[in-house]
């Protein structure tokens, strides 16, 4: 039983390895998410030069501030989101940029801490094997900005009619700030929280750009 075990460990470790070094150079051709998605799925690979950097501000300002300055994991933000929930309502997170592409790629969206554990493992493995900006350029396609929408030119086609490389501050933070909860919150017509907190994107974005707290992915 130990040895089947420990080569089933074994196994998975050099399989997620393998993984994780072909998506440092091929693009995600599909992820579990849109596999069981019940509306099925939209998207358009786009290379990070043909993104507005306007949508990498916005996601850095809305999602993740730090990005450029941790190493896969906000631990401050862990800390208070534990609080946070500790106190009852809403269940908050902490994830970082990085724990969501590490889980919107390799695993599934619910579990509890199995989860959690193989998404802090892949977390690593894309943070020294991909480095900042093909975390970046790989979240920016595969996360989900609409109902059966996937990746960032899928949604600017859908909710501006253009590409990805013409978004405004606007715009990118309108789509920055549905991307907790793609299938409620609406980009086009936003009221009360979701437009409120697209304002306040898109005012920080500009304080990432001017600041270049996304200087880790341009250098």
């Amino acid at each position: 039983m130990a040895t089947w075990a420990a080569k089933g460990i074994l196994g998975f470790v050099a399989l997620s390895l393998l993984l994780v070094v072909l998506y440092k150079w091929v693009p995600v051709p599909i992820t579990p998410t849109m596999i069981v998605d019940p509306n099925g799925f939209t998207k358009d690979w786009t290379s990070l030069s043909e993104i507005d950097r306007s949508m990498v501000a916005a996601v850095i300002a809305g999602e993740d501030s730090k990005f450029c300055s941790h190493n896969g994991f906000d631990t401050a933000a862990m800390e208070k989101a534990w609080e946070r929930n500790q106190r009852g309502g809403r269940i908050r997170g902490g994830s970082t940029i990085s724990q969501q592409t590490a889980k919107n790629v390799f695993l599934w969206q619910n579990g509890g801490y199995f989860r959690k554990a193989l998404e802090a493992w892949f977390t690593v493995l894309i943070e020294h094997i991909w480095g900042k900006r093909r975390i970046m350029e790989v979240y920016l396609n595969v996360a989900e900005t609409g109902i059966g929408t996937y990746g960032v030119e899928a949604g600017a086609q859908r909710y501006y009619g253009h590409s990805a490389a013409r978004l405004s501050t606007v715009e990118a933070a309108r789509i920055a700030a549905a991307l907790p909860a793609p299938k409620k919150r609406e980009v086009i017509g936003a009221s009360g929280f979701t437009r409120r907190h697209g304002n306040v994107i898109a005012a920080r974005s500009t304080v990432v750009r001017r600041s270049e707290y996304d200087g880790c992915v341009y250098d």
